[in-house]
């Protein structure tokens, strides 16, 4: 090879889709795009806003971040090299870059994914430089623009990196509220937490053509169904076809598409008769039926932190209660699949009173994983909502295991807003591998139903009370458990992802799931530590399969203890502090310590 040879590489770049040698400098003018095939090449967060907006126009945000390792996370490598090797290959700080700009003159907050950086993944890091983004957006009343490229969520982050579908949902929420136009454009790849977060809960969401989206990847969902795939499987136009879209847009009309819709937003902004934009902001009533819970409460129990549970009204502080025994991270795993433990249905007849079970989500589907209705606690009247898997195969199979279907999330939705309306308390039980990872979830919208699921609990103006009760799986488990308190059984786990999935893409095997449960921090102790669970539930000597009476009793105590003051909250406060909840994560958290 003679030593011009590698500049000479370097005029020159191989199309992934048509494999046609091109010129660069001729692939640069076509912004990316292949002119002889149409593939659209992944872009870099530089070159994408390059693209889009007013040439002088942007103004970075600020990136700096303490340093992060919430967790010690160690695989074959440490987190901390892994995240160095990533800012010296791309020279970013993360993998988002965020800032004001003008597209075609008109104001806009940008929060740009790049793939490059550890696939897009959501971490504490961007999870919190994107809602800076959305609250600077907020502050200058211009529309939030988001461009979403992502693997899902940050594995080497636990479960603090799962709040941070939350943490983003709820400041989505707040322009909502404030009627500010947010708008997601989906590029090549986006899955997971991202997909099932922000990337479509957004007032419009724009698919770039050849982007791919979807809550479970196409190589998951082959493994876990054993099925082929169908043609086009979740590209950007299977998703206009099946109406999660509302456009595809070739890349040479995106920021022309975007233009159209920022004027016609602006020239639409309410104001207020004080000339400030922001609409009126109505008040919240308290909500109806609100009344004490009986009087007859619970027996007394120890509760995690020690001493009698019905004497422990107020709200303990996150991640003060003292930890059981410690048992190893795998065998807390294996323990929380056991078939003998009690599953929602087997908790709605022991700790509730009167269960009436409501059915559908009134758009065509009635999901077995999720079983939900009106019952009795003490007396009260409240809205419980829960994963069901089942104790032998059969119950297993007709319940899918305990994995919703975009119908169950979207059942499990209606009650919430039902809940709400009547001002019944919600209480969820979540025990879920994950959500539903087959092909007709894909096709009816799997991400976009967890997505509102998440974003309508950050602004639900009812108290809501979630436990783990055995696996806390992903944004499957997530879709339920944005709540006021989480409550979580001794030996339930929480996490991102599977220790077996996380295995067989940080280790070189499956054979590493007891590994990585460890390096997870996927268990009871831990998350609470983190401050993502506010109390433990002791279970009996053994475990909850051990015996379910006693079980039923000390969750029974728990959820009165836990409940009772939030019914003392006005129904805005409660949305506040919610939020105040999930806005302290990753971070953020970190930063204020």
């Amino acid at each position: 090879m003679t030593a011009t040879a590698p500049r000479e590489e370097q005029l020159w770049s191989r199309c992934a889709g048509c494999a046609s040698l091109l010129y660069r400098k001729r692939l640069r003018r076509n912004l990316d795009v292949c002119p002889e095939c149409g593939e659209h090449a992944r872009l870099g967060a530089p070159e994408r806003l390059r693209q889009l907006v007013d040439p002088g126009s942007l103004r970075p945000l600020p990136d700096g971040l303490p340093e992060a390792d919430p967790i010690g996370f160690v695989d074959v490598l440490p987190y901390p090299h892994r995240l160095t090797a990533a800012r010296a290959s791309t020279g970013l700080a993360e993998a988002v870059v965020c800032a004001t700009a003008t597209i075609g003159g008109h104001p806009a907050t940008l929060a740009v994914m790049d793939f490059r950086f550890l696939g897009g993944s959501l971490g504490c890091a961007v999870g919190e430089l994107i809602t800076r983004a959305a609250e600077r957006a907020l502050d200058d009343r211009t529309p939030l623009i988001l461009v979403t490229a992502s693997g899902g969520a940050r594995m080497q982050e636990g479960a603090l990196s799962l709040m941070q579908m939350a943490t983003v949902s709820q400041a989505i929420a707040a322009l909502r509220e404030a009627g500010l136009l947010t708008v997601s454009v989906l590029t090549d790849p986006t899955y997971g937490g991202v997909a099932a977060s922000f990337a479509t809960n957004t007032d419009l969401v724009l698919a770039e053509s050849g982007a791919r989206m979807g809550f479970a990847g196409p190589r998951v969902i082959r493994q876990v169904t054993g099925r082929a795939l169908p043609e086009g499987f979740q590209t950007a136009d299977f998703l206009l076809r099946h109406g999660q879209v509302d456009m595809v847009v070739q890349r040479r009309s995106l920021r022309g598409r975007l233009v159209a819709l920022l004027a016609a937003t602006r020239a639409a902004r309410p104001t207020r008769a004080d000339g400030s934009g922001r609409p009126p902001v109505p008040r919240q009533e308290p909500a109806p039926h609100r009344e004490r819970l009986a009087e007859d409460g619970p027996a007394p129990v120890r509760s995690a932190a020690g001493g009698d549970a019905a004497a422990e009204a107020a709200p303990t502080t996150p991640g003060a209660s003292a930890a059981p025994a410690v048992r190893d991270a795998w065998d807390t795993v294996r323990t929380a699949r056991h078939p003998g433990r009690p599953t929602a249905l087997d908790f709605l007849d022991s700790v509730f009173d009167g269960f009436v079970e409501l059915h559908g989500d009134r758009l065509g589907g009635d999901c077995p994983a999720i079983v939900g209705g009106v019952a009795r606690l003490a007396g009260r009247h409240v809205m419980v909502i829960g994963h069901q898997k089942g104790h032998t195969t059969a119950e297993l199979v007709a319940r899918n295991f305990g994995m919703a279907s975009p119908a169950g999330h979207r059942k499990a939705l209606r009650l919430m807003r039902l809940a709400a309306r009547l001002g019944l308390p919600v209480v969820t039980l979540v025990d879920t591998p994950g959500a539903d990872p087959g092909v007709g979830a894909e096709e009816q919208g799997q991400a976009a139903a967890i997505a509102e699921n998440i974003l309508t609990l950050t602004v639900l103006p009812t108290p809501v009370l979630a436990v783990i009760t055995g696996e806390g799986g992903s944004g499957g488990a997530l879709a339920l458990a944005v709540a006021d308190r989480v409550l979580m059984l001794e030996n339930a786990v929480y996490s991102v992802i599977s220790p077996e999935g996380c295995a067989a893409i940080l280790w070189p095997d499956r054979s590493a799931a007891p590994q990585a449960a460890r390096a997870l921090r996927l268990t009871a102790p831990d998350l609470c530590r983190l401050g993502v669970v506010d109390e433990i539930v002791p279970e009996p000597s053994g475990a909850a399969h051990d015996d379910p009476a006693e079980t039923a009793r000390r969750l029974r105590a728990a959820l009165l203890t836990n409940l009772l003051p939030l019914l003392e909250v006005p129904p805005a406060m409660l949305v506040r502090l919610r939020r105040q909840r999930f806005r302290r994560f990753g971070a953020a958290r970190a930063g204020a310590r």
